[in-house]
């Protein structure tokens, strides 16, 4: 049995305007994981089994180099989208394609199957194409799983900023900035495979920070899962998007989001609370103009709570529920910052920062 596992995620700052290509984000890789496990199947038909879905299994079997499932109505379309594009490479490698059973197991959701907002997608993605890869002996680097997961990814997903992959595949707090997701498009009609994975993406800039000693990450869930997809799309297709108001959130969200990485560069954690704390303004604005319910009344609760034990608090992600984050300093306050949250139905989560060293 083969195993791979990959992080989940969570937006420190920069959500919303990421979206926009040369953009930036920080965002940070948590220590929940997807585990990917791989069997080599001594029969014609394969199988994807996955614990979030009730151990449902979905079948599958070859036509040629194509995989073909059996049910078509399935929960499995990350992974299959993941298959896909790895084994397109396979294929280029000269591998000869087999047959296996793949398991699929998550800590990123809450026992009852509800989910925390940490990007499972993203991380099933990375694992799936990591377990495969070692399977068919292919070697990858974490500039190539970034770009197979992040093809396979929009393929399912169509649209997002693919940050959440970044942080699958690098690990740890990194600065993100997007690619031009329609130059890739355009390569994907009119290139080769292997052009597109070769060839540098414009715009895209991945660094790994180092935080402050004294910085302490906090997260609370307000038990109210969102989707990323539908809060995105309702931003994309505002008229807002067209407007001056939508292109100083651009600017001032760049401006906030360079001046957060410095912030980590000079291990200044005073630097970094001030840009989170306008970073929530600069969602406000935004919510305020598109229309898009981004910070909830108990994200609100969860961000002012935060900022009475000295905390710089926002949501996280696309908002509309899902989890907030706190940054501060090392602090004997967090036991009583937990208590109030609790009053207001925030959960806290027991999260830590996930680095990853090497890929295979």
């Amino acid at each position: 049995m083969i195993t791979e596992k990959a992080p989940g995620k969570l937006y420190i700052a920069g959500e919303y305007a990421i979206v926009e290509p040369g953009n930036n984000a920080v965002l940070v890789a948590i220590n929940q994981f997807v585990t990917a496990s791989l069997e080599p199947s001594k029969l014609t038909v394969g199988n994807i089994i996955s614990k979030q879905y009730q151990n449902n299994v979905l079948s599958w079997r070859r036509r040629g180099s194509e995989l073909v499932v059996d049910n078509r109505d399935n929960p499995y379309h990350y992974i299959l989208s993941a298959i896909s594009i790895i084994e397109e490479l396979a294929v280029l490698l000269n591998r000869k394609l087999k047959t296996y059973n793949l398991y699929i197991n998550s800590d990123l959701d809450s026992s009852d199957g509800k989910k925390y907002g940490l990007g499972s997608s993203a991380a099933v993605t990375v694992a799936t194409i990591k377990v495969v890869a070692k399977f068919y002996n292919i070697p990858l680097t974490k500039e190539l799983l970034f770009k197979l997961a992040s093809i396979a990814h929009l393929d399912v997903q169509g649209n997002g900023s693919l940050g959440d992959i970044a942080a699958s595949v690098y690990g740890g707090w990194i600065a993100y900035q997007s690619f031009n997701r329609d130059w890739l498009n355009s390569m994907r009609r009119t290139k080769d495979f292997e052009t597109i994975l070769r060839t540098p993406w414009p715009q895209l800039k991945i660094e790994l920070l180092t935080p402050p000693s004294d910085l302490r990450l906090y997260i609370g869930w307000t038990g109210s899962p969102a989707s990323t997809s539908d809060l995105v799309d309702q931003v994309a297709t505002t008229s807002y998007q067209e407007t001056d108001s939508y292109h100083e959130f651009l600017t001032k969200s760049a401006s906030c989001i360079n001046k957060m990485i410095d912030g980590f560069r000079d291990a200044d954690i005073t630097v970094i609370q001030r840009e989170i704390t306008n970073n929530r303004h600069l969602l406000q604005e935004l919510s305020l103009f598109s229309g898009v319910s981004i910070e909830t009344t108990t994200l609100t609760n969860f961000c002012d709570i935060a900022e009475k034990f000295d905390g710089a608090a926002k949501s996280s992600g696309a908002g509309g529920g899902d989890c907030g984050i706190v940054i501060m300093p090392n602090s004997t306050k967090t036991a009583k910052m937990f208590a109030e949250w609790e009053k207001h139905d925030i959960k806290p989560l027991d999260l830590d920062v996930h680095h990853v060293t090497e890929i295979n």
